[in-house]
């Protein structure tokens, strides 16, 4: 625990599932006030709200479009009149679609960097006016993937989505260091989350996917929150502009784990 971290006011986006409950929930932990954000998923937000205030946090609700001005400020608006302030701002929200590239319609390109990509430029933005009109040391850590780094074919639009995440991530912490404003990112590997959840039933794709980490496990969500705090906290107080892979060694080329080349 991260005693720092007490009372402080954390925004998750797309807190109503997987990864960002993992991480609304250990906020809760380190007795943090949580802004749960959810796009359509009311019941699976309240049920992250609810474990958060039992971890001994407290916790709201929101409804908002992440990709929009109007959503992350009401995001923020939330904040300021819930509980007073915002320290921690965590860009959580994603999507995926597959198709092979040359199939892909427009608009679900255009959702997929609306969410993954705008969504956290817009988060930030709002993240970054908000530290400096009140000359504070905030903090935002921004989703990416393993997929910032290893090429995803049929996934192009969210391989391009976290590989801008990347450098947009690098120059934000660049920019506001001097502020100490610190701009991180996770990059997690392959979490059981209920985004994977059809693709792990099948045994054949699970053991595939397993066979890619040199761990040679799935990881949890609550490995990924476990980094969101250590990054939110003062113990990570000198390190800004990284993307601090979850991954189980994913990132390392595993075809060359047992030497083989």
């Amino acid at each position: 625990m991260y005693k720092d971290l007490n009372n402080k006011v954390a925004i998750v986006t797309g807190g109503s599932k997987g990864i960002g409950t993992a991480i609304s929930e250990r906020f809760g932990k380190e007795h943090m006030s949580v802004v749960i954000n959810y796009h359509s998923d009311e019941a699976g937000a309240k049920e992250a709200a609810e474990t958060v205030e039992k971890n001994g946090g407290k916790a709201t609700i929101v409804q908002a479009d992440v990709s929009t001005e109007e959503g992350n400020q009401a995001l923020l608006q939330a904040a300021l009149d819930k509980y007073g302030d915002v320290d921690v701002w965590v860009n959580n929200a994603g999507m995926e679609k597959k198709s092979p590239t040359h199939e892909i319609s427009l608009d679900d390109w255009q959702r997929v960097i609306a969410v993954d990509q705008t969504g956290v430029f817009l988060g930030s933005k709002t993240a970054l006016k908000y530290f400096r009109e009140h000359d504070k040391a905030g903090n935002i850590i921004n989703m990416s993937s393993v997929h910032e780094q290893i090429p995803w074919p049929t996934f192009a639009s969210y391989a391009a989505a976290k590989g801008g995440v990347k450098l947009f991530t690098k120059t934000i912490a660049m920019e506001y260091a001097k502020y100490g404003i610190r701009v991180n990112a996770i990059g997690p590997g392959a979490i059981n989350t209920p985004i994977n959840a059809k693709k792990f039933a099948d045994k054949e794709q699970y053991d595939q996917t397993v066979s890619m980490v040199p761990m040679d496990r799935i990881g949890k969500p609550e490995e990924v929150a476990a980094g969101a705090a250590w990054l939110a906290s003062s113990e990570s107080s000198y390190v800004t502009g990284i993307t601090l892979f979850i991954d189980g060694g994913m990132t390392l080329y595993p075809a060359f784990k047992d030497g083989q080349g």
